[in-house]
């Protein structure tokens, strides 16, 4: 985003002050300074029972947007689960709940259904929230707000300070969350992860709806709420770090194999699967196809500190890929569901490689005039899917009506459809 931009958002947002913003977004006054205790303190971490409770009815009772934020204890433990949820609402204060001991916090959740959640980054912790039983019927997310407001960095850190004139410490942002007891100064950081996210909420409000954006963000918003759990990944092993060096089908059976038996290792373990065996570990073996122990031990990630019960049981599972038939062998790449790769186009289809390229300029001086991502303003893959097979008429209706069955929000459609109809047209006419 351009300097200028950024400038104007910093006068027109930041409320400079030592001393926090109350809850309803009441400015600072002074220069900036780092934000080192939450306003009452580091509350107690609720492990169950009647202060889980007095907890949910205090929440409850309260008023206004609530701040939700989770940690997880990514690279330490097997999955997405959550170890941490930290909320904050006026006139209840913020709240610590371990969700190890609470495994079940649906009464929170429906208890604060009726109220908007501001979340950071939503996404990333709606997923371990759903398991726990908290979803909401509403929300804002205030990194995807800095997205359409256009400021360059949209981290926590960065955005409170920019916008709100704080600075948060952000040390203890990958710990190991599933440490117990957590320690006070990682607390400390938790709690002050949801000390101003309301605050945050109000300021990027007014200055969406300065820049007319304030209504795109709602419909942002309300996808993200909407929207389905993600189904399971079809063959992860495939995303193994490292797999563009693997191009024969019997090294994609040892990858395979060992990413299975290396999945199964860290869930019953409860660690990380980098933890068990490291991607490029999984690859070498894939691609020297070791035929014994001593063979294997041989290569990197599999030396001396790998045991001699380890080290057979990873070249039992490339004993049993080498040993497939050729019918059982995965097929390189996965089924292509939707345009080939756009470098493909030239040859097989030069009038779509035409519209590409024009939609592609189109998109990315719209998005340039909005002052957002290009990501935000329209999918990359919606921009390819329509050029690729184009509508059999290039007007308006055709277009929007296409986008719209792409899952775009009204507001792209709006935008992006006037650049997608005179790209279909000068690259090459839809439906041709």
């Amino acid at each position: 985003m351009t300097d200028a931009h950024d400038t104007a958002a910093d006068s027109s947002l930041r409320t400079t002050g030592g001393a926090p913003p109350d809850d309803n977004g009441s400015p600072a006054t002074e220069a900036p300074t780092p934000l080192l205790e939450p306003r009452e303190g580091i509350p107690p971490v609720i492990t169950g029972g009647a202060a889980l409770a007095e907890v949910t009815a205090a929440f409850a009772a309260g008023t206004g947007p609530v701040a939700v934020d989770a940690e997880r204890a990514s690279g330490y433990r097997y999955g997405q689960r959550a170890y941490l949820v930290q909320l904050r609402r006026a006139g209840a204060g913020s709240a610590l709940i371990d969700p190890v001991a609470c495994p079940d916090l649906s009464g929170l959740g429906q208890a604060l259904s009726g109220a908007e959640w501001v979340l950071h980054a939503a996404t990333q912790d709606l997923p371990c929230l759903r398991e726990i039983g908290m979803l909401p019927g509403r929300l804002f997310d205030t990194e995807l707000a800095g997205r359409l407001a256009g400021f360059p960095r949209v981290g926590l850190g960065a955005m409170v300070e920019n916008v709100l004139g704080f600075v948060l410490e952000k040390g203890h942002s990958a710990v190991d969350w599933s440490t117990r007891p957590l320690p006070e100064p990682w607390l400390r950081y938790a709690a002050l992860d949801v000390e101003l996210l309301v605050d945050l909420r109000h300021a990027l409000e007014k200055e969406l709806d300065r820049q007319g954006k304030l209504e795109w963000a709602l419909q942002e918003f309300e996808a993200i709420a909407s929207a389905p759990p993600p189904e399971p990944r079809k063959d992860p092993w495939r995303r193994t770090s490292g797999m563009h060096k693997v191009r024969r089908r019997r090294q994609m059976a040892v990858v395979r194999e060992l990413w299975q038996v290396r999945d199964r290792i860290a869930q019953r373990r409860d660690v990380s699967p980098g933890k068990v065996l490291s991607d490029a570990a999984i690859v070498e073996a894939a691609l020297a196809l070791p035929v014994n122990v001593h063979a294997l031990g041989a290569l990197n990630g599999f030396g001396p500190r790998v045991g001699r019960r380890q080290l057979e049981q990873w070249q039992t599972a490339v004993d049993r890929a080498r040993a497939l038939p050729e019918s059982q062998l995965p097929q390189p790449g996965q089924p292509v569901t939707g345009p080939p790769p756009p470098r493909a186009w030239a040859d097989k289809d030069p009038v779509a490689a035409a519209r590409l390229s024009a939609a592609r300029a189109g998109v990315s001086a719209l998005a340039e005039r909005l002052n957002m991502p290009q990501e935000n303003l329209i999918t990359p893959d919606t921009v390819r899917r329509v050029c690729w097979e184009p509508p059999q008429s290039a007007d308006r209706e055709s277009v929007a009506a296409v986008l719209a069955g792409y899952g775009a929000r009204p507001w792209q459609v709006e935008q992006v459809t006037p650049v997608l109809v005179t790209a279909l047209v000068s690259g090459g006419s839809g439906g041709l």
